[in-house]
């Protein structure tokens, strides 16, 4: 069988997901079913993958979507929680004095606060948190879940204190191989870490700092009574600050500190610059913005989250500090249990619930339940309870209205995560063919030569894309990006970096992803009007780092320690 068809093969069902989807706008429970099916047929035709493995990748895949809803469970139920004791309304109270403008508030709770939960939690953790948040401060959930995919890029390469980087680059580039070529030339794997990390976090704030204003312009745009871009660009000099505010430090950090802390401080100190300026009024419009009267909102923009109005609760209950304590304690158990300084990661990993060699095959499947922030929001929620002197009939009315919500999210991640796994383990059969998507990659590398930096980056976005994770896509082809920069004699550090950069953007539009976010407000099987839209800046964004790319392979001198600049 040719490679051509064998790419085309490979491309077949995410091609077909993508048509249902975003084409015909069916829905993800029927379009992933579809997807599933199709994938483990080309892999048991084309590949020679064997049932026992396709059967297998299917069992690894339900580990792995046991984790995410225990995720999105986690996620929904201290929103529904919170909403019940009233600290939704005070939140929503405490932005309102910040300002009432949404496009301020979509550059600090979206571009920032969802950043920081991103650096300390990263797998989807963001959308699930601020999604529900939003449509609680009055956002349409569809422009909740659109906002919060597209949180999901500039932070994400170092999300989760740096583990797309630390396990995802690590163990993509990892073997015999490199690891003579890092002895050769006298620099460890994590001085190695270090250098692609200082070119990520460039790259990355070229592109990032015009992503508040990307924000702010897509919910003008698409959600607002005049449909108008130009209300959006009206806070041009408000989202640069945002986006400044946010980069500069995300520079400086993943400079001097790695790949643990740039998203991380980062979005604590455009935090602080931000909301002081937004209390002061500096470069707000006069004129604020605001959603057209909700009896007006299209059904397809409403979930079926309800969050209690203001005029139910005249007086509030507790103060603002006591209302946002329960999501300060999620951020700050977050970075304790990632911080591998201290002893809670390796106590909270070391609890595992593991199948190994599932039905006889090499494919083993684990998870370490206490370590997932699904375990730290279960238990920020039982504090809100306590600390919100919550009564036990609201308790019972939100664990099962979370409950519900969950069931629809389930059924359709049970098809799409082993759909992902059939993909990622397809390199391993009898034929010794090249897995599914090393294929595309490779049809791709072969047929643009040496302007392939401008495509690095949507090799990245692919693997994402299928996988839903920047992590997963750095271990399936950041060594193929390294070997395709040393057959073009190009620096390997930049072509890793660019993978990095572009998986990162890639989680916008990552199936799964879209799917979890969608499940926390309620508004599953509208997934392909979500993707229609978060394609907007995923090529804005892919398109922007591609060409610098292109232009930094060409005209700067770029330090690669093992085969020259």
């Amino acid at each position: 069988m040719s490679f051509s068809l064998l790419s085309f093969l490979a491309l077949f069902p995410i091609l077909v997901v993508a048509i249902m989807l975003a084409g015909f706008r069916l829905s993800a429970r029927i379009s992933m079913p579809i997807g599933f099916l199709l994938t483990a047929i080309v892999a048991f035709l084309a590949w020679d993958f064997p049932l026992a493995n396709i059967l297998a990748s299917t069992i690894q895949g339900l580990f792995i979507t046991f984790d995410i809803l225990y995720i999105i469970f986690g996620a929904i139920l201290m929103l529904t929680l919170l909403n019940y004791s009233g600290a939704i309304t005070v939140i929503r109270r405490g932005f309102s004095d910040i300002s009432t403008d949404r496009r301020v508030q979509v550059v600090i709770i979206v571009w920032l606060f969802g950043s920081f939960i991103e650096g300390a939690a990263g797998f989807g953790t963001p959308a699930a948190i601020v999604a529900p948040l939003l449509v609680a401060m009055g956002f349409p959930s569809m422009a909740a879940v659109m906002l919060g995919m597209m949180v999901q890029s500039t932070a994400v390469t170092f999300g989760a204190v740096g583990t797309p980087v630390l396990v995802g680059l690590r163990g993509g580039l990892q073997g015999i191989d490199f690891e003579g070529q890092l002895s050769a030339a006298n620099i460890s794997f994590l001085d190695y870490l270090h250098i692609v990390t200082s070119q990520v976090v460039v790259l990355h704030a070229i592109a990032g700092v015009f992503m508040p204003l990307f924000m702010i312009c897509m919910m003008t745009r698409f959600f607002g009574a005049n449909k108008s871009w130009r209300e959006g660009f009206a806070m041009i000099p408000f989202a640069i600050l945002g986006g400044l505010a946010f980069t500069i430090p995300y520079v400086i950090t993943g400079f001097v500190l790695g790949p643990e802390f740039p998203s991380l401080f980062g979005s604590l100190v455009g935090l602080v610059i931000v909301v002081a300026a937004a209390k002061k009024g500096f470069l707000v419009p006069k004129t604020g913005w605001d959603f057209p009267p909700r009896e007006s909102w299209p059904k397809l923009w409403l979930g079926s989250l309800e969050v209690q109005p203001d005029n139910k609760l005249e007086k509030a209950p507790f103060s603002l500090a006591v209302a946002w304590a329960p999501y300060l304690l999620v951020a700050a158990l977050l970075v304790l249990s990632r911080l591998p300084q201290l002893p809670f990661k390796g106590m909270l990993t070391s609890i595992a619930v593991s199948y190994n060699q599932i039905l006889g095959t090499d494919i083993s499947a684990s998870s370490t339940p206490f370590y997932l922030p699904g375990t730290i929001l279960l238990l920020a929620g039982f504090l809100t309870v306590l600390l919100h002197k919550m009564e036990m009939g609201k308790v019972r009315q939100a664990f099962s209205d979370s409950s519900k919500m969950i069931l629809g999210a389930g059924f359709v991640l049970i098809f799409t995560v082993p759909m992902v796994r059939i993909y990622i383990n397809s390199g391993v059969n009898p034929g010794n063919i090249p897995g599914m998507p090393i294929v595309m990659a490779e049809w791709v590398a072969s047929n643009v030569g040496s302007i392939y930096p401008l495509f690095a980056p949507s090799i990245g976005a692919l693997g994402a894309f299928i996988a839903g994770s920047n992590t997963v896509s750095n271990l399936m082809f950041s060594f193929f990006q390294f070997g395709v920069a040393e057959r073009l004699l190009m620096p390997g550090t930049l072509m890793v970096a660019l993978q990095a950069v572009g998986a990162a953007a890639g989680n916008m539009i990552a199936i799964h992803n879209i799917v979890a976010a969608s499940a926390t407000v309620g508004f599953l099987g509208q997934e392909g009007l979500i993707l229609r839209k978060t394609i907007i800046p995923t090529i804005y964004y892919l398109l922007v780092i591609g060409v610098l790319g292109l232009l930094a392979m060409n005209f700067v001198e770029v330090a690669d320690p093992l085969f020259g600049s």
